[in-house]
């Protein structure tokens, strides 16, 4: 399972220059004018993780495979897009294809980067993108609650459409259907405005560090939990150095940890995503799973026959792999256990599944 996040935002706020950052390529055309992303790029990115390359070693893997993230980098969006304005409502299809949303946000001055607006407004320009993505979101509604679309749409998701149209009749978040919906359900409507989102805040060289007023009023408005700031220049410059290089110069300039790392750590976070392992001689991988996953469900992200199959699951804790150093010695002092269909497989769990074929 791989999730994918799509890069949303104005103009020239920085976005395909992001992204090439976090995905070490040159792929998204990034230019001081609008419009410059016209298709969506799409970067398929591994997910570092320092324990693959331990278990790895325990267990003399000859391949590591991690799991992987994909950004999307979606054109800029502009006042009237709902309607078509700029490329609109082709770029607004693109944001219902991700799982999470990457608003980018323009908190740096600077005169040689043409800005859409006339002065530098985080707090105006996000609620912009959000205004439009609600407007896409109302229009959708109306159609699929027509008396001739009606009958096509299941219960659940009737009732999901009309309390969602009832909130924004009502200038209302939408936020309100997470405590009456699955997360499944949710995802179903196919709305723009209740996909999980990250703020990130493009600053310059000299706010990365402690941020600048810009963040200080959007943190005020939005808070801080789901906001990063992140310059989009300098991970671009970091991304370009030798790894020997990347950790001197991000010390030098106070950076604890690189705009994917973040990013990364953030999606998982608000997607409620964790990582099992799979570990032998002939490889050592990750695997992504929603948390709560049950162990059948894990073994199906590997091979849908081991889900039908499924009969248990040797597990043992990360922890307890690399202590015991590796699987006999695991299962010799009593640290692996077998788990069955009911599992609730566990961040860092390092599995084996036995199955009937």
């Amino acid at each position: 399972m791989s999730f994918k996040c799509g890069i949303v935002g104005l103009p020239n706020v920085g976005k395909s220059t992001l992204f090439n950052a976090l995905t070490n390529s040159n792929k998204a055309q990034a230019a001081n004018f609008p419009f410059c992303t016209i298709d969506p790029n799409v970067g398929v990115v591994a997910v570092p993780d320092i324990r693959l390359d331990n278990l790895a070693k325990i267990s003399k893997s000859k391949k590591i495979i991690n799991t992987t993230i994909s950004f999307v980098d979606i054109a800029g969006l502009v006042k009237g897009a709902s309607k078509g304005e700029g490329l609109g409502n082709k770029f607004l299809s693109h944001i219902r294809e991700v799982d999470a949303i990457i608003h980018m946000i323009r908190c740096f001055e600077s005169d040689d980067i043409q800005n859409v607006n006339p002065d530098v407004d985080p707090v105006r320009d996000l609620e912009i993108i959000e205004t439009e993505m609600m407007l896409a979101d109302l229009e959708s509604i109306q159609k699929r609650l027509e008396k001739n679309n009606k009958k096509n749409v299941e219960p659940e998701q009737l009732k999901l459409l009309e309390i969602a149209l009832d909130c924004i009749n009502n200038d209302k978040s939408l936020d309100c259907l997470k405590e009456e919906f699955t997360s499944k359900q949710l995802k179903q409507s196919g709305l723009l405005s209740i996909k999980p989102k990250i703020f990130v805040c493009n600053v310059d060289e000299q706010s990365v560090q402690k941020g600048n007023n810009h963040t200080e009023n959007f943190i005020n408005k939005y808070g801080s939990e789901n906001t990063l700031i992140v310059s989009a220049d300098i991970e671009n410059q970091i991304n370009e150095l030798e790894d020997s290089e990347r950790k001197n110069y991000m010390d030098m300039i106070g950076l604890k940890d690189t705009g994917l790392s973040m990013l990364i750590q953030k999606g998982y976070a608000i997607l409620e995503l964790d990582t099992f392992f799979t570990s032998g001689p002939e490889e050592t991988r990750a695997w992504t799973i929603q948390k709560n996953c049950l162990a059948p469900k894990a073994a199906g992200e590997i091979h849908t026959d081991f889900e039908k199959g499924f009969i248990r699951a040797e597990t043992i804790s990360y922890e307890d792999f690399v202590s015991n150093d590796g699987w006999v010695n695991s299962k010799t002092n009593g640290k692996m256990r077998l788990e069955g269909k009911d599992y609730i497989v566990k961040d860092g769990d390092v599995l084996n599944f036995r199955f009937n074929t």
